[in-house]
């Protein structure tokens, strides 16, 4: 449990961190503490439908890939899309990032004192570090030694939200802006920061299958520890600078032993994550360029059995290599894995160089890849493998039968010393009352009624469309205002 929680944790506080005390100042603090609950909770809700979703497929097998091939064969490609799409905007924001903190790393150092005015560019740190360390680390094929990277990852955010609360609690600024506790600054700027906010809780791809009791845990401690930070840092950061907050926090301290140190470390943590999203990034690429309409889907490519009279997935016999997703690997030829790496690390680096706004990469990968990983995919996957005219469905039928009918009697579960002669009646009718009420409301949500599940599953998708289509429309029509 406590490996899981900081796993999880550790893949959900990252980079939007950084963006939370400006989308605040577009909501207000109230509505903005409200938000990010909210985003949090539905986010968590995922999380939970994605374990649901679990317990039809054999376990040690459950994966994103696994569901698209028995619900949505043909849409498979959308998942690798969305993944394509979520890790190259995460790698572009680190590098905007990058050349956001080095300019005040150098300044530190006393680059003003050298007159070498390209130290305060931040095109120049992009293409240094572009150079140097991306483009190396980004080539093999193997990252076994960046797995350390998490551990750094930790100690950044952590002295992250102590830089910001003691910078909050000692210091204030004369060019303080407007703050808002009740009020926000309209429509248009509150719904174009909202997938700031649900970019922060996505950590969908990283769930594994466990049992129901234990994943809620998870998920629960991991969301509302996340939740607890996004709040601290988004509060204070916001009330410290007000409405000019900027949308790297960090970015924003005066140079000094403290600041340096935090924009150091953030930089050496978003330097070596770079790799870890290039990496994912080009195999849903390459499944996206090898995927076929109304062809012959990924499974069977990989050995898996047509449906109808063979099974869905492929057997133990015959085991096959996956990626982190649970897709097939296909093999890829030297030319093919050069090409595409390529192709991302040219295209991000262009980005990164003409977009300098991290809350507005951060909006467009929020809205979108976040958006389908984090709602669309989980909602419609588990509303449609849970049909209860579905083959898979009715397969747990009789397990559930099994366990209801186990546990059918009450007076089963009655301590046997309360059926003791001796033991009076209305002990033994207030044991089957707290039985019966814990049956009534389970920590594991094993109480929710199945109907009502879908329905909450197929409106957290319609949600998640809802909010692509407004964002994607705001941020694209509406960014000046």
């Amino acid at each position: 449990m406590l490996s899981s929680n900081i796993n999880l944790v550790n893949t959900i506080i990252g980079a939007g961190t950084l963006a939370m005390p400006s989308a605040m100042s577009h909501f207000g603090v109230t509505l903005g503490v409200i938000l990010i609950l909210w985003c949090g909770l539905t986010s968590a809700f995922g999380l939970y439908l994605q374990s649901r979703c679990a317990r039809y497929i054999d376990r040690g097998s459950s994966s994103f890939f696994a569901l698209s091939q028995i619900t949505y064969p043909n849409a498979a490609v959308m998942f690798d899309a969305a993944i394509a799409i979520k890790c190259f905007g995460v790698g572009v924001s680190y590098m905007i990032i990058i050349g956001d903190l080095m300019p005040g790393v150098a300044e530190s150092f006393g680059s003003e004192a050298t007159g070498l005015a390209f130290l305060a560019d931040r095109k120049f740190w992009i293409t240094v570090f572009f150079l140097f360390f991306i483009i190396p680390l980004s080539f093999p094929k193997r990252l076994d030694s960046l797995k350390y990277t998490s551990v750094v990852a930790l100690f950044s955010i952590g002295y992250l939200v102590i830089l910001v609360v003691y910078h909050f609690a000692n210091d204030e600024y004369p060019n303080k802006g407007e703050v808002n506790l009740i009020t926000w600054l309209g429509p248009i700027q509150a719904l174009r920061s909202l997938p700031v906010v649900i970019f922060a809780y996505t950590c969908h791809q990283n769930i594994q299958d466990n049992s129901p009791g234990s994943i809620v845990g998870v998920i629960g401690a991991s969301i509302g520890s996340a939740a607890s930070v996004y709040i601290l840092v988004a509060i204070t950061g916001y009330l410290t600078f007000g409405s000019n907050v900027e949308a790297n926090i960090v970015s924003m301290y005066p140079t000094s032993i403290p600041s340096t140190i935090a924009k150091a470390a953030i930089v050496i943590l978003v330097t070596f994550s770079i790799p870890l999203q290039v990496h994912p990034c080009r195999a849903s690429i390459d499944a996206v360029l090898r995927w076929r309409p109304n062809k012959t889907p990924r499974s069977q490519l990989s050995g898996a059995s047509t449906p109808g009279n063979q099974p869905l997935l492929p057997s133990s016999a015959t085991p096959t290599v996956t990626d982190n997703h649970g897709a097939p690997v296909l093999a890829m030829s030297e030319l093919r894995f050069a090409l595409i790496t390529s192709g991302i690390l040219i295209l991000s680096y262009i980005t990164a160089l003409n977009v300098s706004s991290l809350d507005r990469v951060l909006a467009y990968v929020g809205s979108t890849g976040s958006t389908a990983i984090s709602f669309i995919l989980p909602g419609l996957f588990y509303y449609k493998i849970s049909d209860p005219e579905g083959i898979h469905h009715q397969r747990l039928t009789k397990e559930d039968d099994d366990a209801d009918y186990s546990d059918s009697s009450d007076a089963d579960e009655v301590p046997p010393a309360m059926l003791d002669s001796t033991a009076s009646i209305r002990s033994v009718v207030s044991a089957v009352s707290s039985i019966r009420w814990r049956r009534k409301w389970r920590w594991d949500l094993e109480h929710l009624e199945h109907g009502l599940l879908r329905k909450l599953a197929l409106a957290l998708s319609i949600y998640g469309v809802c909010v692509m289509v407004v964002a994607l429309t705001l941020n694209t029509f509406f960014a000046s205002r």
